[in-house]
């Protein structure tokens, strides 16, 4: 009985050996599934797209490279435009292969195409298409390079034509903005019988994301240029020229030529800078005429040009000049074309004619830096969002009436930005050297029929007006009517005041102001030498 039972207990312990075995590989096999379930659910997708691919009826168009209208050895056009679009669709990630290709011109520049032979799949006005690489070695190509679409055949007179519209258009779109933009000067006054343009790339790397502007004026500034990239067929039910324009006014050194820049690099647009200065320019529309479409056409100090110079020639003659370039037929010339003047003064002394919708459509007034730019500029500059000197810059800013140009306090804290708190003293030291801005003197109420143009106010960095006779009425019944910021004026007023009784009481207490190595007005370059501690 006893050996008999003990092997009965061997065997009870071969048994558990064997089930915590099997157990433990169907934990292995359980967690392999939850970790690969990812994995699963894309073979339950293949598996249901390939029954329901078997269960419909397909149309196939192809595109060959070759043998377009211009004849056998000629590409075809909409081949190339039908591959860049495939090449960016989401859904080329998923395909079963893809070719990585990188850019020639640009490094860490990497794209994909669709591998021979495999299929990637889109989507349009609720119909399922798909692009099949059938090149060489796809099969059944006869080596012949082209792509296949696939349309459903119940769908085929619903999407067919839309759809290559739509590819063309894309494939249109993003080869502009792959393209490298130019910047072209013109260099007439040399006895050329015609202005030329000389050009070089377009590199500079001003965004509307690193502006330092107030977000709600940035976003409708870019919803306006936005509404302009596709009012194509809107400006043509209208019968007029597909342009826009745009008047950037205020101080020196507040951003006006890098907000150009800006908008150039997010239109996509070439610049053709005019230097009303040189020789050559008599003649504007000649000039206006040698530009292409989908350009933005970049006019600086308008109202300095408009003064007249020191060439004996009449202001009248040039304002008459300027109309005729503004608005005349030869402006017309070319669409998708966008015009932006600047001006370092006032619009007080312009012809009220060069200022008027239709020659001026959006006006953006570029004003001295505040507290609320200044700590956009910190976090562009010096990445602070938050620091203790921050109370003392806002009692300087409120006492000096913004009077430092974002140009200015961008030189300080490039200079010092290996030390933010050295750069956050040394805006001290600029705002208290600083005099406060005057007030401005009171003008009479003016009546309702003498009322400025209507003007959308910004919080700061300046307002955009906008020239419409829509908004005229609405402009009207505002306290504010086109007097600047309007209704925020006491506030800054009793601002400046309280900024300048607490500086007052401080020094009266016996504080003793910020000091800093740096220059006395702070608006230089000079790197402190001192360190923090």
């Amino acid at each position: 009985m006893t050996p008999r039972e003990g092997g009965g207990g061997g065997g009870g312990g071969g048994g558990g050996v064997v089930g915590l075995v099997a157990y433990a590989a169907l934990a292995v096999v359980a967690l392999r599934v939850v970790l690969s379930y990812k994995s699963v659910a894309h073979a339950v997708r293949r598996m249901w797209r390939w029954a329901d691919e078997w269960a419909q009826a397909y149309q196939y168009y192809e595109v060959p490279r070759f043998g377009g209208g211009g004849g056998e050895g000629v590409e075809n056009p909409l081949f190339r435009k039908a591959a860049a679009y495939v090449a960016a669709l989401p859904s080329l990630e998923d395909a079963d292969a893809a070719c990585v290709l990188s850019s020639a011109c640009k490094t860490n520049d990497f794209s994909l195409q669709l591998g021979p032979g495999h299929t990637a799949h889109d989507a349009f006005l609720g119909a399922r298409l798909a692009w099949t690489n059938a090149g060489p070695g796809g099969g059944g190509g006869g080596g012949r390079e082209r792509l296949v679409l696939r349309v459903r055949r119940h769908d085929r007179t619903r999407v067919l034509r839309p759809y290559l519209q739509h590819v063309e258009s894309v494939a249109d779109e993003m080869e502009l903005r792959r393209r490298e933009l130019r910047l072209y000067a013109n260099t007439g006054g040399d006895g050329t019988p015609s202005p030329r343009w000389a050009s070089a790339p377009f590199t500079h790397p001003a965004t509307l994301e690193t502006v330092a502007m107030d977000p709600e004026l940035k976003a409708r500034v870019r919803a306006d240029l936005e509404s302009f990239l596709k009012g194509r067929a809107y400006y043509h039910r209208l019968g007029r020229a597909w342009r826009r324009s745009y008047l950037l006014y205020g101080p020196s050194g507040t951003g006006k030529s890098t907000f150009a820049a800006a908008m150039a690099r997010f239109l996509g647009y070439d610049v053709y800078d005019i230097d009303m200065s040189r020789g050559g320019c008599d003649d504007l529309r000649a000039l206006l005429l040698e530009t292409t479409p989908r350009s933005l056409i970049l006019v600086e100090d308008l109202d300095r040009y408009l003064r007249g110079g020191g060439d004996g020639e009449a202001s009248a003659a040039r304002t008459s000049r300027m109309l005729s370039f503004m608005d005349g037929l030869s402006s017309c010339c070319g669409e998708e074309r966008v015009m932006v003047f600047t001006m370092s003064g006032d619009k007080d002394g312009v012809d009220p004619a060069i200022l008027r919708p239709g020659r001026l459509d959006v006006h953006i007034h570029f004003t001295m830096c505040d507290f609320e730019g200044f700590k956009t500029l910190a976090s562009n500059y010096l990445g602070l969002k938050d620091h203790k000197l921050y109370p003392q810059v806002e009692e300087g800013f409120h006492a000096a009436g913004a009077r430092l140009s974002p140009a200015e306090l961008g030189e300080i804290m490039l200079a010092n930005r290996g030390s933010p708190s050295r750069a956050l003293r040394t805006v001290i030291n600029a705002l208290q050297h600083v005099a406060p801005a005057p007030a401005p003197p009171q003008q009479p109420r003016a009546s309702s029929a003498s009322r400025p143009p209507p003007r959308l106010t910004a919080r700061w960095s300046g307002h955009l007006d906008e020239a419409s006779a829509a908004d005229a009425s609405a402009a009207n019944q505002s306290p504010g009517g086109g007097g600047g910021f309007g209704k925020d004026a006491p506030m800054r007023e009793f601002k400046k005041l309280y900024g300048l009784i607490k500086i007052r009481s401080r020094k009266d207490g016996g504080v003793v102001p910020v000091d800093d190595t740096a220059s006395a007005n702070g608006r230089g370059s000079d790197v402190s030498a001192d360190k923090d501690r």
